[in-house]
């Protein structure tokens, strides 16, 4: 990240801090719910299989920005398989750059090609080894390694969803990404229970368990993304929600936060990491602050 886009966001975040605002700064734009796997904690894919339009995409960038938003996250479905109007993402995060936008992210299977070097940083799904990997979303393990063998010039940082299947799986996952020379960081979320995947779902014990592991790797100086000192807010749950910084689109319909926030119980069970974080971090909470910037400033 360059030292003038972090003072820009950090003057946001003191704004946000004394002032008590509640307006957004990260915002997700979802491309298409169309996707190439079925995997197995999913909820959200292949419904309309529609890809949005590139116009409204970039019409829903611009007023992104009007509105303050300077973090901007592309997510499916599939991100990769979008395309409108001959656009590919390579051309949304051309514009979104030419927008003003201060990063731009993707949110990827990893089962197509990953030399993005347009993106500050690639967040690629990876659930575990290649047994448990391959468990959960199918055949893709050795497919997604042969593509980040290809990613020479991308800053990816490996994306794992832990649930009570590949939980086992935590030190597997940081092992791999810090033998392989291109993938730069490994980002922890836990299963957020979703109608039709509760059965994946952790026991506060496991949650523990996990937590335990992931401060374990970082305390072992693994790269991994996650804020150490917000992980024990997740299991005291003491965090203020829905996260008003964080916001999500699909088709121009907004979502506070996530797309949970409409799901009756949902919330209560959220496991993104990122919007505990944004929330402590807004709040002026300063251990967390203390760890944004370091980690931030190493991985992005």
């Amino acid at each position: 990240m360059k030292i003038k886009d972090f003072i820009n966001l950090s003057y946001f975040g003191i704004k946000t801090i004394i002032f008590k605002m509640k307006k957004p700064i990260l915002g997700t734009i979802i491309l298409t719910d169309n996707c190439n796997l079925s995997c197995k904690h999913c909820a959200v894919n292949n419904i309309n299989k529609v890809m949005y339009p590139y116009d409204d995409i970039v019409e829903e960038m611009k007023a992104f920005y009007s509105e303050g938003i300077r973090i901007l996250f592309f997510c499916g479905g599939e991100t990769l398989v979008w395309e409108s109007a001959g656009k590919n993402i390579k051309d949304l995060i051309h514009e979104a750059k030419e927008i003003g936008f201060l990063l731009v992210n993707i949110v990827t299977n990893g089962t197509i090609e990953l030399d993005i070097p347009e993106a500050d940083v690639i967040f690629l799904s990876l659930d575990g080894g290649r047994e448990t990997h391959n468990f959960i979303r199918g055949d893709t393990f050795d497919k997604i390694m042969v593509n980040v063998a290809k990613a020479n010039n991308s800053n990816i940082c490996v994306y794992m969803a832990v649930n009570n299947t590949n939980l086992e799986d935590i030190e597997v996952v940081c092992k791999i990404v810090k033998e392989n020379p291109n993938l730069n960081s490994v980002s922890f979320n836990f299963h957020t229970p979703y109608k039709g995947t509760e059965t994946l779902s952790l026991s506060k014990d496991q949650k523990i368990d996990a937590v335990n592991t992931i401060k374990t790797m970082i305390k072992k100086k693994y790269p991994v993304f996650n804020l150490l000192s917000a992980l024990d807010y997740y299991l005291k749950d003491k965090w203020d929600r829905p996260c008003f910084q964080c916001i999500v689109s699909e088709n121009k319909k907004r979502f506070i936060c996530g797309r949970c926030i409409e799901i009756d119980g949902l919330c209560e069970n959220c496991g993104y990491l990122f919007a505990i974080e944004f929330s402590l971090l807004c709040k002026g909470n300063p251990k967390v602050i203390l760890d944004m910037v370091k980690t931030y400033l190493k991985y992005v």
